[in-house]
C-alpha cells in the first residue's frame, strides 16, 4: 500500500492550519474519516504490560477491531505502559472502536488480575480503583487514562517520522537491539516478517 488516501501534500501555510486546528481540538479525534497517530496509555503509566497474558489481550482485541469492525491499522508499539497506533476506520467511526476497545480491554484484563496468580494484584487494583474513583464516568476500575493524545497524520513526511518514532521506541527503551527484533509491534512486519496484529503497510520508500 503506497499510503492512504487520506494522507495528502500539503503546503506550508496548510500544515500550520492544520496544526492550529489540532491544538484547538486538544488532541482529540476530530475527524472520523481520518488517519490518526494515538497513544493510549495507562494510568499512572503502571508497567501492566510486561505478562504475555495482557499483551495478548491487546493484541487479540486489535485483531478483533480489524476483522470485525473495520479499523485499518498502519502500524502499531505495545510497550510496558502505552500503545502507540496510526490508524484509521473504514466506516468513519474512530472515536466509537477506540472506545469499545479500551472498555473492553480493561474489562478482561481486570478479570484476570483479579482471577489468575497475579503477583502484583495488590498493588495494581487500588490502582486502577483510585484512578476510577476521580472520574464520574467510571465504573470500579480505571486501566486506561482517557485520553488518547490524538495527532491527525497530514502527510506522507509526517506518516514517515511517526512509523519510524513508533518502530523504535523498543530500541530506545533498551529492549530489543533492532525494531524488528521486538515482538509486539508492526516493525516485524516491515521488515518482511509477521507479527501479531493484522497491518496495513505502508510502503515507506514512497514517502
Amino acid at each position: 500500500m503506497k499510503y492512504p488516501a487520506s494522507i495528502n501534500h500539503k503546503t506550508n501555510s496548510g500544515r500550520r492550519a492544520l496544526q492550529k486546528s489540532q491544538m484547538g481540538h486538544a488532541y482529540k479525534i476530530h475527524k472520523q474519516d481520518g488517519v490518526y497517530f494515538l497513544t493510549l496509555t495507562i494510568v499512572d503509566w503502571v508497567d501492566l504490560f510486561t505478562r504475555s497474558s495482557y499483551k495478548e489481550i491487546i493484541t487479540n482485541s486489535l485483531n478483533y477491531c480489524v476483522e470485525e469492525k473495520g479499523m485499518e491499522i498502519y502500524a502499531y508499539v505495545l510497550m510496558t505502559n502505552h500503545l502507540h497506533i496510526i490508524a484509521a476506520a473504514k466506516n468513519n467511526n474512530l472515536s466509537d472502536i477506540i472506545r469499545d476497545f479500551k472498555r473492553y480491554t480493561s474489562q478482561k484484563i481486570i478479570e484476570q488480575i483479579s482471577s489468575n496468580r497475579e503477583s502484583r494484584r495488590n498493588w495494581l487494583l487500588p490502582i486502577f480503583r483510585s484512578a476510577a474513583s476521580k472520574h464520574k464516568r467510571n465504573t470500579c476500575y480505571q486501566i486506561w487514562t482517557h485520553d488518547n493524545h490524538a495527532e491527525e497524520v497530514y502527510s506522507p513526511a509526517f506518516t514517515k517520522s511517526k512509523i519510524n518514532y513508533i518502530h523504535k521506541n523498543p530500541v530506545k527503551a533498551g529492549m530489543v537491539g533492532r525494531p524488528e527484533e521486538y515482538l509486539f509491534s508492526s516493525a516485524r512486519d516491515y521488515a518482511g516478517d509477521q507479527g501479531p496484529v493484522k497491518v496495513l503497510k505502508i510502503e515507506l520508500q514512497l514517502l
